[in-house]
């Protein structure tokens, strides 16, 4: 095949696929309502299961829905005919997938489903097949033609059960009103999960904080500046309440050095300087129990490399209780 046989076979496939799944928009029907309700309810899990491509698409809906609030598992059929049909309880709700619904390897989960009043979900593209008619709710995921030149191998038929699958699973997931901080949760191992569940108490330093009183003279703030851990910055409390009232940063120390040297007196007035008179007023700070991607955002907006953070929930609010590092923040990857 040449370049622009292959380019149009691929453009041939998409567009047979992206046409099947516009039709399957059509058929979203009271069937449809039936099989979000029935999971809705369910008190128990989601069973889904099919055999071969059937199989592998049943294994995506069961994760997908897993994750997004619908407690799901997938089943091999051959494998409950041989034992493992002790998983399924009345409380439970087959979601059953054969294209043309003749598969033997459903027959046995079928009648089980029967015997113990287990509702089925039927995803098929045959209605009046054995699945089809044993479903509870029907889910038609007839497709016009495979994708494959051939007509085939299951292409088209399995991007519709694909798509339909994402659409019960989004819809339960708006009827349960699931938000982002319940999907963080069943993915705490994943960038979404640290950036949801990772808060600045987590992340800051809270030991050894490099903080001095408004009157510290200039060793005492550059001292603490060069210790290990510090990077370079020092807040500064009032003597008498210990509030937070401002910061010293490398910058700072530097405008101020660069304003006396070019006044030749650097020698005379800036080592004898204190805290208060070196130090920026008003600093941001940050709740300890704030998500740490927030603190990310305002150093980002706010062009700092280091927030104090304070506790809203102490007698005194302003009182600085820990130190967080822009670094800190990557090395945990929020981002």
């Amino acid at each position: 095949m040449s370049r622009v046989e292959i380019i149009n076979e691929a453009q041939r496939v998409l567009e047979v696929e992206a046409d099947a799944v516009r039709d399957v928009i059509q058929t979203i029907g009271d069937e449809f309502v039936k099989a979000v309700e029935l999971l809705q309810d369910c008190s128990g899990k989601a069973i889904i299961s099919g055999i071969g491509k059937s199989g592998i698409i049943a294994r995506k809906i069961s994760s997908t829905l897993s994750s997004t609030g619908t407690p799901a598992i997938y089943l091999h059929p051959a494998e409950g005919s041989h034992g493992d049909l002790g998983v399924v309880t009345p409380d439970d709700i087959l979601v059953l997938i054969s294209y043309g619904g003749e598969s033997s390897e459903l027959e046995d989960l079928i009648k089980y489903a029967k015997r113990r009043g287990v509702k089925i979900i039927a995803m098929t593209g045959n209605p009046q097949s054995r699945l089809g008619v044993a479903g509870d709710v029907l889910l038609n995921i007839a497709v016009k033609q495979e994708a494959c030149s051939l007509g085939l191998a299951p292409t088209t038929s399995t991007t519709v059960t694909l798509a339909l699958g994402d659409a019960l699973a989004m819809s339960l997931l708006k009827v349960k009103g699931f938000k982002q901080e319940d999907f963080a949760i069943y993915h705490p191992g994943g960038k979404l999960g640290r950036r949801l569940l990772t808060r600045v108490e987590d992340v800051m330093l809270e030991e050894d904080l490099p903080i001095v009183d408004q009157d510290a003279s200039f060793k005492d703030i550059l001292y603490l500046m060069t210790k290990a851990g510090v990077r370079g910055i020092c807040g500064v409390v009032d003597s008498a309440s210990q509030d937070l009232i401002g910061v010293i940063t490398d910058g700072d120390l530097r405008r101020r050095m660069s304003q006396d040297i070019d006044k030749g007196s650097v020698q005379s007035t800036f080592i004898s300087l204190k805290a208060k008179d070196l130090m920026s007023a008003h600093p941001k700070t940050l709740d300890k129990s704030e998500l740490a991607e927030k603190a990310l955002f305002l150093m980002e907006q706010f062009k700092i490399q280091c927030l104090f953070v304070n506790d809203r929930t102490a007698e005194n609010t302003n009182r600085p209780i820990g130190l967080i590092h822009l670094q800190d923040l990557l090395a945990q990857k929020i981002r």
